[in-house]
């Protein structure tokens, strides 16, 4: 006898209490609460049959995106493909998704989700495990539509419909609607205050409009209710930091860092890649971090070999730039050569903007600010194929904002400056930059 969960989505197990705990993993993950892997864990041990749950493991770990958790997802996979016969359609194409991971198939892995998604469009699972895709992938349109495509068959009487629509608002901010998604990002936090990925939408709009004070104050006001054990608040934090830095206050930065952005321990690729490019973004405007890139680097050697994910890599290569780690920088450089040369989606994002970013943030390391600027120039507007967000790549206009003025380009300096300032009038850094592009000689005719 085969159940459905509290949406209606078929489950191949007979067990009720098993289908009821397992929404409980559901909700932990789509609100970002610890742990979500632990549930299920506990689930497995006592129904290990149950299919649902290995296909829910092996796309949570999938879509961390870090070959530190390749092993279990190798057993887990294991457990679900053993258990195939007895899985329904939305199961197998669960588990598909997770197996083209497993082989660097990502964009396959994502439009699986994706068709799980459209099969069963209250899975909101299939919606999370899709959009995580389309995010590492940089394919800011589909974090919108992918979500649009499902949800004229919910409503507020769907349990976690706050969750699809903090998901919808996130795809609405990284397609540039910045009022409809802080609209729908607030309307998603109201409904449930744990959703950090509402937050974390609205947080993005500020950002992008520049307003430092507004989402310093939206993450204060609202951390109460989404903070606590939160697998995600370190981004959040990051996120503070960054409206910190606007704000031309450096040391409060540091300090974020210090108790919020790196209080996990730094245990996966996704919190050392916030690390990383928190570090490098004051590294840049000259401030001393002190022991931190140390720290960090030693967190990213390990995967230094790795040529798992070219957005990864590239914030590894900051942290051993950072802290002056010349092996770990020729291996993690040969790792992403051999990447370049193999097949899946890292190899193309490998090829076209991980291996000219990595060589143009070590010319700037090494004080060859021409050479940063010919090699990151020409990937700039195209960097979304090797995945992220809009904030999170603005680190390479960051870094050739200030490798332009430090070769004296004035032409180009006041040109991505122009941009910046455009965007964020009233950032302590760009207006700080402006005044820097004053002083150069040769300003161009108005």
């Amino acid at each position: 006898m085969s159940l459905t969960d509290v949406r209606g989505n078929p489950v191949s197990h007979s067990s009720a209490e098993a289908v009821r705990r397992f929404e409980r993993v559901v909700t932990l993950m789509n609100a970002f609460q610890a742990d979500p892997i632990a549930e299920v864990d506990a689930l497995l041990a006592e129904y290990p049959d149950f299919v649902m749950g290995h296909a829910f493991r092996a796309g949570a770990l999938a879509t961390t995106a870090d070959k530190a958790f390749e092993g279990e997802l190798v057993k887990t996979l294991a457990a679900a493909e053993a258990l195939f016969d007895k899985a329904n359609d939305r199961e197998r194409l669960h588990i598909a998704a997770a197996r083209a991971w497993l082989k660097g198939q990502f964009e396959l892995a994502t439009e699986t989700w994706g068709r799980a998604a459209l099969l069963f469009p209250r899975d909101v699972t299939a919606v999370q495990f899709a959009q995580f895709g389309d995010f590492f992938l940089g394919y800011s349109h589909m974090l919108r539509d992918r979500v649009a495509r499902v949800l004229p068959h919910w409503d507020k009487a769907v349990p976690n419909y706050g969750f699809l629509l903090g998901m919808h608002a996130f795809g609405l901010e990284e397609s540039g609607d910045y009022a409809q998604a802080e609209a729908v990002g607030r309307e998603a936090f109201a409904l449930d205050g744990r959703d950090a990925w509402a937050v974390h939408a609205v947080a993005h709009v500020m950002e992008m409009q520049g307003r430092a004070a507004d989402g310093a104050e939206w993450l204060e006001s609202t951390s109460a209710s989404w903070a606590p054990n939160c697998m995600f608040a370190y981004h959040n934090w990051w996120h503070q930091a960054l409206f910190s830095i606007d704000a031309g206050n450096a040391g409060r930065a540091l300090k974020l860092f210090d108790e919020k952005v790196s209080a996990g321990g730094f245990g996966q690729a996704m919190e050392l890649v916030d690390g990383s490019a928190l570090l490098w973004r004051l590294s840049v405007l000259g401030y001393d971090v002190g022991k931190r890139w140390g720290d960090v680097a030693d967190k990213w050697a390990p995967r230094a070999e790795d040529g798992y994910y070219a957005f990864n890599d590239l914030h590894a290569m900051m942290a051993f730039i950072g802290a002056d780690r010349r092996p770990e920088q020729k291996a993690l450089m040969a790792a992403a050569e051999r990447a370049a040369e193999g097949l899946g989606t890292n190899a193309m994002m490998t090829r076209e903007i991980g291996i000219p970013a990595l060589k143009g943030f070590l010319a700037f390391g090494n004080g060859a600010h021409g050479e940063a600027i010919e090699r990151l120039l020409p990937v700039r507007g195209k960097a979304n194929r090797f995945g992220g967000s809009h904030a999170q790549r603005d680190i390479l206009s960051w870094t050739l904002a200030e490798a332009a003025l430090r070769t004296g380009d004035r032409a180009l300096a006041e040109g991505l400056i122009a941009e910046r300032l455009a965007q964020k009038p009233e950032s302590r850094v760009n207006l700080a930059w402006d005044e820097r592009v004053c002083r150069l000689p040769g300003r161009l005719a108005a």
